[in-house]
């Protein structure tokens, strides 16, 4: 067994490890006895063919001689149906009968190169590797056909699983009976050619999502629910800082008397991922539960035990007054000071987020144990286990090639399991208990207290205008905690200046808008990562980023007197740099402007509203520059005066994501992403107190509630362009379009998320 390839070097490109991304590999699964439990489209004891009694293609799928064909799936399932709507690119492709679709969830073998799930990468990483695959076999097969009766490959087609010609009709399983051999070189996989867009028969159509039956009936397995014979329940006792803290003593006298109870460990971690922790080992759940709260600690806190949100903010305050710090952003010519210097006006406005946290409802959890093998096995579900890996060694200390992980799937992950920092105390109870199976299942409060948050952020915009009210320059300071410094630095690039930055940090500020001379520097916020472990949060950076920049394009549409649609499309211009240079992103900033127009229409923007009620508009990029989809948000809202509530009634999104793959699952996510945009806009956000997030559970931390929802409608822009990602785009306008029709109903501009009533009802009586 080879290694994993490690987290990246200093100069990996933000291109190159997209590409990195989509190496191929061949199929390890699960040993049999687990796969049936654990893929979610298998039946429980189904006996799967032997080797010889298949064919494989490629490596990401194999053909048995019942025509069944099991298609592996790298990428973890989280609820966003990841599986289908892969399996259904290669099925088209290959022309098979959707019936004898099956998917397989992979382990982390490293012959299935770097694996991740998170950036709305999957589906348009996916779609060049799964169409060069199907086309592989239906390459192979008709070829096949064609010797059998002695015909040319021209004179046969492929069709629902069958090869067809003159001649008659073959199926696929009674190809593989006759023992395919044929296989393809990577650079012959690029050659094939691969079906017309408009031939695509499986993609963009109504289809059975091949998870939902076991999602249904309980048969799929979470890693909640993952357990072997002979394990023991462990439940950690975490530190009062994230760093630094160190165990003086324990007391473990009084939890003896709980029955089941056996030891308590405190970890040592080479990693550095859970300093100060112990581990209460017991032989049920609910005796480790009992047994931990009888354990009396005492720490030597770490030195961030007295920090507090404000300190963060105002740390980010003075970090961005220095001009010095950062990286900035090639965004073509970042020389703003001419314009500003000779500027007929000029407006600059500050905004600031809050914690987030990611409040996934399966709280984390993870099974180790080392096998007869020698092999680690850490069972849990995880979306990064290439960047996991890693960090398992180091605290194992073990070589990587002795770890693998059992992915299950995930009961939400919204970028917490991007970080499997909650595996490490497992696996260091285990090897303290010489490799004893040990599993953990935090309780909401340890979830929440261990989460890698999204960092609170201070951004600093300011734009200069001629004397036509013309846009001539704008500048965009942000801070935050960069998860990236801390998690998985190789993948930091370089600016224009020659200083890193945190890519997940900052995108969404390269906006696609044409302002002339433009600066974007991103400041990484020391103090922050110094209290806690900033993470990825779904939408990552243009979920904050576009809060602060649609909402400044609002304010600056007021300044110069134009309407905030018309003042955005006028500065939409596909030309240079907004063009769009990779395949996902051609057409640019034009392709921003149709979705801005169509939702605009949707929402009967210019309407007149009753009174403390509002429109907003708002419009975004998610995620990347090289792989954007265009989004554009409209919302209604209405103001209560007296309380400051704030009722969103309208919520419409419309979308440009290139092929809508698979479209049941593409409403679901955005409609999802939508919420949540909507749930940190007015409901979400904790803070930093002592040290620690200040919400431990659901009774203060509060996401929306159902009947908090508004009128949702998402409209997909029909396009033949690549697809590109749909997890998290439509999380990213929703906050700006709020505070932008909370502006137009009643006259207040909200500068802080979540926006919360007392703020507003402050805002309104001070005017």
């Amino acid at each position: 067994m080879s290694r994993l390839p490690k987290r990246g070097s200093a100069g990996m490109t933000r291109r190159g490890f997209l590409i990195a991304m989509t190496a191929v590999g061949v199929s390890f699964g699960f040993p049999r006895h687990l796969m049936a439990a654990m893929d979610p489209a298998s039946p429980d004891g189904k006996v799967l063919p032997t080797e010889g009694d298949i064919y494989e293609p490629s490596l990401w799928y194999s053909i048995d001689t019942a025509g069944k064909i099991k298609v592996n799936i790298m990428r973890s399932e989280m609820g966003q149906h990841v599986g289908t709507a892969i399996a259904r690119i290669l099925a088209d492709e290959l022309e098979a009968s959707w019936d004898d679709i099956e998917i397989i969830h992979v382990d982390s073998d490293p012959r299935w190169g770097y694996m991740v799930t998170g950036g709305s990468w999957s589906i348009s990483q996916s779609w060049p590797v799964y169409r060069q695959a199907g086309a592989a076999g239906r390459t192979a097969l008709i070829e096949a056909a064609a010797k059998k009766w002695g015909i040319a490959p021209a004179d046969c087609k492929a069709s629902k699983g069958k090869i067809v010609s003159s001649k008659g009709e073959l199926s696929f399983g009674e190809l593989v009976k006759m023992g395919l051999t044929r296989q393809f070189t990577e650079e012959e996989l690029k050659q094939l050619p691969l079906k017309p867009n408009a031939d695509l028969k499986l993609v963009g159509q109504q289809v059975t999502s091949l998870d939902i039956a076991n999602k249904t009936n309980g048969k799929t397995v979470f890693g909640i629910d993952a357990k072997v014979d002979g394990m023991v329940y462990a439940n950690p006792i975490l530190p009062p800082t994230r760093y630094g803290s160190k165990v003086v003593k324990f007391d473990d006298s009084a939890a003896k008397a709980v029955k089941g109870y056996q030891q308590t460990i405190v970890l040592d971690d080479a990693s550095g991922s859970v300093p100060g922790w112990l581990m209460v080992i017991a032989s049920s759940f609910f005796a480790a539960q009992k047994a931990s709260k009888l354990v009396k600690v005492t720490w030597d806190a770490g030195e961030t035990a007295n920090v507090s949100e404000a300190d963060i903010i105002a740390h980010g305050k003075t970090l961005l007054n220095d001009a010095s710090k950062g990286g900035i952003l090639d965004t073509g010519n970042v020389e703003t000071e001419p314009a500003f210097a000779s500027a007929k006006s000029t407006i600059a406005e500050e905004y600031i987020t809050s914690t987030v946290l990611h409040a996934q409802m399966e709280p984390l959890n993870a099974l180790v144990f080392k096998n007869p093998d020698g092999i680690w096995e850490i069972h849990s579900g995880c979306q990064w286990q290439s960047l996991t890996l890693p960090v398992l060694a180091t605290a194992l200390g073990e070589d990587e090639a002795n770890i693998v992980i059992r992915s299950y799937m995930l009961g939400g992950g919204f970028g917490r399991r991007l970080n499997g920092d909650y595996t490490i105390p497992v696996a260091l109870t285990s090897k303290a208990l010489g490799g004893k199976p040990v599993k953990m299942v935090m309780m909401r409060p340890q979830d929440m207290q261990f989460d890698s948050a999204r960092s609170a952020s201070v951004q600093q915009l300011k734009m200069a205008f001629d004397d036509k009210k013309a846009v001539t320059a704008m500048e965009h300071h942000a801070t935050a905690g960069w998860p990236t410094q801390v998690l998985a630095p190789g993948f930091m690039p370089k600016g224009v200046n020659g200083q890193p930055f945190d890519p997940f940090s900052i995108a969404g500020a390269d906006h696609w808008y044409s302002v002339g001379a433009q600066k974007v520097r991103a400041v990484s916020n020391d103090l922050a990562i110094a209290t806690f472990r900033p993470g990825w949060l779904r939408s990552v950076g243009p979920g904050w980023t576009g809060w602060a920049v649609e909402s400044f394009m609002d304010e600056a549409a007021h300044h110069a007197g134009k309407d905030p649609l018309q003042f955005r499309l006028d500065m939409l211009i596909a030309e240079g740099r907004n063009a769009g240079t990779t395949p996902v992103a051609a057409g640019g900033a034009a392709r921003q402007a149709v979705v801005l127009k169509k939702v605009a229409e949707m929402i009967e923007w210019g309407k007149p509203q009753a009174e403390n009620t509002g429109l907003g508009i708002a419009s975004t990029f998610g995620q990347e520059r090289d792989m954007p989809t265009w989004v554009a948000c409209a919302v209604q809202v209405q103001v209560d005066k007296d309380s400051g509530s704030i009722e969103v009634q309208k919520l419409y999104i419309a979308i440009d994501a290139g092929i809508i793959v698979d479209p049941n699952g593409a409403e679901a996510q955005c409609q999802g992403a939508a919420l949540w945009g909507l749930s940190m806009a007015i409901h979400e956000g904790t803070e930093i107190v002592n040290g620690q997030y200040k919400d431990s559970n659901f009774s203060t931390y509060t996401p929306v509630r159902i009947y908090q929802t508004p009128e949702i409608k998402i409209e997909f822009i029909p396009s033949t362009q690549p697809p590109s990602g749909l997890g998290e785009p439509a999380v990213t306008p929703v906050a700006p379009a709020i505070a932008n029709a909370i502006y137009n109903a009643v006259g207040v501009r909200l500068r802080k998320l979540p926006m919360k009533p007392n703020d507003l009802k402050s805002k309104l009586t001070s005017i």
